[in-house]
């Protein structure tokens, strides 16, 4: 995975970009439309919340579902493979959360050290 060339880095990069994470957690064992999505991802604008959804579903990550009906209607759900890196991230994600008080601590003395 060091390897500038190696595969995983790509992957990587997919799964662990910022609005990647929370969309993997978001769809975590449900299905949503795209509306419903951008309103559990808070802050995510429509753009890029569509080019990371694009991204997720040519990585496998993500299915997309059209339904030919009017208006149109489109579902979002991960793969299997999409399944897998989501309880991964999601582990991440609840470290990430329990260790919250001791980062910023961390960053308030490094800020008060530094200034």
């Amino acid at each position: 995975m060091f390897s500038a060339q190696c595969p995983s880095r790509s992957i990587l990069d997919r799964i662990t970009s910022r609005w990647g994470v929370l969309v993997l957690a978001a769809l975590r064992g449900r299905v949503l439309r795209f509306s419903e999505l951008r309103r559990t991802v808070e802050g995510v604008s429509e753009k890029m919340l569509a080019q990371t959804l694009q991204t997720l579903e040519r990585e496998g990550f993500v299915r997309r579902t059209a339904y030919p009906v009017v208006p149109p209607r489109v579902e979002y759900a991960l793969t299997p493979l999409g399944e897998e890196a989501a309880g991964l991230v999601v582990g991440f994600v609840q470290w990430a959360e329990q260790k919250a008080p001791e980062v910023l601590r961390a960053r308030a003395d490094y800020d008060a050290r530094h200034r």
